[in-house]
């Protein structure tokens, strides 16, 4: 009995590098270079081999490919070492949106963890030649990873602002959102309006507090200094800035992120100062941490999964040589809710 291959089984048969060159009649290193586009070539070669592929539904092993074009296929992206429990859902959906357009790309995902003041993990990555490029999952005033990625010569993206134009970006428009929020808390009349913030060392605090000043300065309203708290960046600590600012009678507390929110609002609470009706309460970042608590918080909306898409990609399109914004800024949403009723 005669068994036919049917067309399926034919079409899903992998086909190698060596296949190819057999079929057309050259060699291994003339089908790479028709692939990775270096190399000396015929066109019309490099034509046939291209048309071959593309007929059989030929792809390149990913590591003869890299061989080929002196490239690994791989990214890195570096988080940060201090991020806590709260802010993990931030750096879980930013690496999701990471991996996800990676993977679309036929890029792979390398993770490495660094400090402010410690950055040897990336260094060895770098060093070993493990990745193509780089992205920076936060910023910071002094960021030494900054300055060994561009000592090194390595594309790279950061996931945030920095201070360096040279710098490739992507971030949320955080200063513009920032100042939307305060000037619309400004116009239902809440002057007295203060702010706490975390470490003044990573840049997208000092955009933040950026945002607010200007609110203050486009209605041509005085900023009052002792209303800004900077660095609390603990329970203890923001405990202590909401005692004091109890004690200054203000209209409003706009906490920078949903951590610092969370604690405000657990300070308020055991000392019975009702949110709404005593104090007003608003986030300059919203987060799961805060969907369900009652009164509903008054926030910003950024869209993470977007953000490390977006980095991706860009990250990506720099490897690969295509034109690229050196900084793009994503939009927002302000979100009223019942806690500055």
């Amino acid at each position: 009995m005669e068994i036919k291959q049917s067309n399926e089984t034919k079409i899903s048969k992998k086909i190698t590098i060596d296949d190819v060159a057999e079929a057309l009649g050259v060699s291994k290193t003339t089908v790479s270079r028709a692939i990775s586009g270096k190399g000396r070539i015929g066109i019309e070669t490099k034509e046939r081999v291209l048309e071959y592929i593309k007929e059989h539904n030929y792809k390149p092993n990913v590591i003869a490919k890299g061989l080929a074009q002196s490239r690994t296929y791989n990214i890195g992206i570096v988080m940060p070492e201090d991020y806590n429990l709260i802010d993990l859902p931030f750096f879980q959906a930013c690496l999701m949106g990471v991996c996800n357009m990676a993977s679309g790309m036929d890029y792979d995902v390398l993770i490495s963890v660094v400090s402010e003041n410690d950055i040897s993990q990336l260094e060895r990555i770098i060093a070993n030649n493990k990745v193509d490029g780089v992205i920076l999952t936060r910023t910071f005033v002094k960021d030494i990873a900054v300055e060994y990625l561009k000592e090194k010569k390595i594309p790279f993206v950061t996931v945030g602002s920095t201070t360096d134009d040279e710098v490739i970006q992507v971030d949320n428009n955080h200063l513009e959102a920032c100042k939307e929020l305060t000037s619309l808390l400004l116009m239902l009349g809440m002057k007295r309006i203060a702010l706490i913030g975390g470490k003044d060392t990573h840049i997208v605090t000092k955009n933040r507090l950026q945002g607010y000043l200007d609110a203050y300065e486009s209605k041509d309203l005085p900023v009052n200094n002792e209303l800004i708290y900077m660095n609390s960046y603990n329970r203890t600590l923001i405990e202590k800035s909401v005692e004091d600012i109890i004690q200054r009678e203000v209209d409003c507390i706009i906490c920078m992120d949903d951590m610092i929110c969370e604690y405000v609002l657990r300070k308020l609470k055991k000392e019975q100062i009702a949110v709404p009706k005593d104090i007003k309460v608003a986030s300059f970042y919203n987060s799961a941490l805060l969907e369900h608590n009652r009164p509903s918080i008054t926030s910003l909306q950024f869209d993470i999964l977007k953000l490390g898409s977006r980095a991706c990609k860009t990250l990506i399109d720099c490897i690969e040589g295509r034109e690229i914004k050196k900084k793009q800024l994503l939009e927002y949403e302000i979100v009223l809710k019942e806690s500055t009723k």
